[in-house]
């Protein structure tokens, strides 16, 4: 394996294992972690600095123990490394059609006359990767130029100008429905004896304490008559709970308890009470409300 791949394969695919590894399992946020952290870049510069350290050592001993070899030994190695290199020699033929590199035997076939100050050049060809790249690039161009500018794709900006708008009609659609985005604007009343069933549980839980579990009135009004000093109706009913009664001496505000489904079904459900008549009501408080949209009235 060590012959197979050469060093300068092994040591950046080594590192760049360990720099993955790292990054995969260091939760550093939305910055990479050598970033984020510097001791992670120290630990990867020493790791660098180790494996190049470990491969130039390696390569010494080999050199050290090759030279104390006997002539036998070295017949032995060489014919050892002749089968490894025909083992290996897929590999190299893999290579020489990517580069169509020229041994170096042949150096002085394409040796230029050219000379800068004892510097000269050889008259390699392209190696056929680059070439198939450079061929592909162009076609990818040509396609490019087609679909953009011929055929009037659109490019990044309107791309994002789309999915932009799309999101915010998406946006829209969701807050329709979504109970835990529901404001005074988009709730609506409740008539399911489920739901009522449950905003009835949550009146005796939070709001029986003031308003009595009849809903007749005791510290707070009696929400079970016409009369109504925020005004009634499921919007005002759900604005009351969410932002509070009076300043100093009305109820606090319930959004930081109840989740506007919650307060939906709660709201639902005091308006489902008028009319109950319960027994011994507290005094009418505040105004008489009408729903001027035939609304049933409901609590503050």
């Amino acid at each position: 394996m060590k012959k197979l791949i050469p060093a300068y394969v092994r040591v950046p695919a080594i590192f760049f294992f360990v720099f993955g590894a790292m990054e995969y399992f260091i939760d550093s946020g939305e910055q990479p972690a050598f970033i984020r952290y510097p001791m992670v870049s120290l630990f990867l510069f020493v790791f660098l600095f180790l494996l190049i350290a470990i491969e130039i050592t390696m390569k010494a001993i080999d050199n050290i123990t090759y030279q104390m070899l006997t002539e036998e030994q070295k017949e032995q190695l060489a014919v050892a490394s002749t089968v490894s290199y025909k083992e290996s020699l897929w590999f190299k033929n893999l290579m020489q059609k990517l580069t169509k590199t020229e041994p170096i035997e042949n150096e002085l076939d394409i040796l230029l006359d050219h000379d800068y100050d004892g510097i000269k050049e050889l008259d390699n060809n392209l190696p056929p990767w680059w070439v198939y790249l450079f061929y592909a690039s162009i076609v990818f161009g040509v396609v490019y130029f087609v679909h953009f500018e011929l055929m009037g794709g659109d490019n990044q900006e309107m791309e994002l100008k789309k999915e932009l708008a799309q999101a915010k009609i998406d946006v829209a659609e969701y807050m329709k429905t979504a109970p835990d985005l529901m404001d005074e604007k988009t709730v609506t009343l409740l008539t399911e004896p489920g739901d009522l069933a449950e905003g009835k549980t949550i009146f005796t839980t939070n709001c029986a304490v003031c308003h009595r579990a009849d809903a007749g009135g005791q510290i707070g009004p009696n929400l079970t008559d016409d009369h109504w000093i925020l005004g009634g109706g499921i919007k005002n009913i759900f604005h009351t709970l969410v932002n509070g009664g009076r300043d100093g001496k009305g109820m606090i505000s319930w959004k930081g308890t109840l989740k506007p489904k919650e307060m939906q079904k709660v709201a639902s459900y005091i308006i489902s009470l008028k009319g109950s008549n319960p027994a011994d009501p507290k005094a009418p408080d505040g105004e008489i409300w009408v729903d001027e949209a035939a609304e049933a009235p409901a609590a503050k």
